[in-house]
């Protein structure tokens, strides 16, 4: 399997949000709307110009980084091409497409090289396209999650947290065990019972929170 990254110089709303700054925006297309990944230093910018030229339903900020969910989809834009010449080329596209110094970066998958070198020849004759990177794969590593695990976490109390981190620390969770639940009160200070409360309260909120995921 062969990977090409290819860089297009784009007038697309989400091209043109980020050519005058040094924001990233990462894009999962769903149709009807899209998920973006917004990181950098003037988010704001970015997220209103979005706002005005898609429109914005819902926007999360986690961590000093946004995620949002559009109005629209970027398809009505006009900035959908590139499906066209995957298809006909039998490539794959590798999401998501990340948008960055007023240009679309494609991630693009082929079995045969040539199907790449096609690909750009197609794409380069309707626009200005850079070739980033190119290189034979062993494997598809997944991208960065679109959420961030702390968006995802449960809310420990402080006392459930040093009391869970101080059983995970001292071998609690090993098989066999490494500690006893007396052992992690003489550390964290108070009784075995207390201890055992803060300890199963944080592992009820950690399960409800993974569960749904497994």
């Amino acid at each position: 399997m062969h990977k090409a990254v290819f860089r297009i110089k784009s007038d697309s709303p989400y091209a043109g949000s980020t050519s005058q700054n040094n924001t990233r925006i990462e894009l999962w297309c769903n149709d009807h709307c899209d998920l973006l990944h917004i990181a950098g230093d003037e988010q704001t910018d970015v997220v209103e110009h979005v706002s005005m030229e898609v429109g914005v339903r819902e926007q999360i900020e986690t961590n000093g980084e946004r995620t949002i969910i559009t109005d629209a989809c970027l398809k009505e834009y006009g900035d959908d091409y590139i499906e066209a010449h995957l298809a006909a080329n039998d490539c794959l596209l590798l999401p998501p497409l990340r948008y960055e110094r007023g240009a679309k970066i494609v991630r693009v998958l082929a079995l045969d090289p040539a199907n790449l070198s096609m690909l750009y020849s197609d794409i380069s004759a309707e626009h200005e396209v850079t070739v980033e990177s190119k290189q034979e794969l062993t494997s598809v590593r997944s991208e960065t999650p679109v959420l961030a695990a702390s968006t995802f976490l449960p809310t420990l109390s402080d006392r459930q947290r040093e009391v869970f981190l101080a059983a995970f620390e001292q071998g609690y969770y090993e098989i066999p065990r490494g500690t006893t639940t007396s052992e992690i009160a003489e550390i964290v200070g108070g009784g075995r019972r207390t201890v055992e409360h803060h300890l199963r309260r944080a592992e009820e909120k950690l399960a409800n929170a993974f569960a749904e995921y497994l």
